[in-house]
């Protein structure tokens, strides 16, 4: 039985090496290759993969949210997320959002193409050093609202810009902010937009 993988990388030289070496292994397909967040849906509803193999910096959107969408509209499409970011919160955020395996893209393409074939299996698969990076780590300190406030602020937004944006109060944006600054041990917004997205929690 052969599985049908889409490949969702906005690197196109990436994406068509990676394709072509997966197109190698006997028992996988590569039905659909797509470079931005927009694209997955209407692709994976169209091609129905048994497997997307899906990067996280995508642009048009996250393919962590993009993850949710999947398994919601497919719920027996296995998804697992190919990344040079190896952050553990990011780790956390995709087997949240119901990712089956996490894996840095600088390992050989034999390995990704066994995680491949061991998600079908029914297992999550998970980079070793990246599962002990993520234990190490802990959660994510943010609550929902404060990492909507710190995406928000990244762009240098105001205070008044982003609560007309997120229907809050500019005190409350405030208070969120400082809270912020105070659990990433950081001197001001930007410095914990930094921390906060070097750790995977944004």
């Amino acid at each position: 039985m052969t599985t049908r993988v889409l490949i969702v990388e906005d690197q196109g030289m990436m994406r068509d090496a990676l394709a072509a070496l997966l197109d190698l292994e006997d028992d996988l397909e590569v039905v659909a290759q797509v470079g931005s967040a927009e694209e997955v849906m209407p692709a994976a509803t169209r091609v129905r993969p048994d497997v997307v193999l899906l990067d996280i910096e995508l642009p048009g959107g996250s393919g962590l949210d993009v993850t949710a969408d999947l398994r919601a509209a497919l719920p027996g499409c296995a998804v697992v997320i190919v990344t040079t970011f190896g952050r553990p919160g990011y780790l956390r955020r995709a087997l949240d959002a119901g990712a089956r395996g996490f894996v840095v893209k600088d390992r050989p393409v034999d390995e990704l193409a066994q995680a491949v074939r061991r998600v079908l299996a029914g297992e999550t698969v998970v980079d070793p050093a990246l599962a002990a990076a993520a234990l190490s780590a802990g959660p994510s300190p943010l609550t929902p609202r404060e990492r909507e406030v710190l995406i928000a602020a990244a762009d240098g937004s105001t205070a008044a810009d982003i609560s007309g944006r997120l229907h809050l109060s500019e005190s409350t944006v405030r208070n969120h902010l400082s809270s912020c600054i105070m659990k990433t041990g950081t001197r001001n917004r930007m410095e914990a937009v930094r921390v906060a997205r070097h750790s995977g929690w944004l």
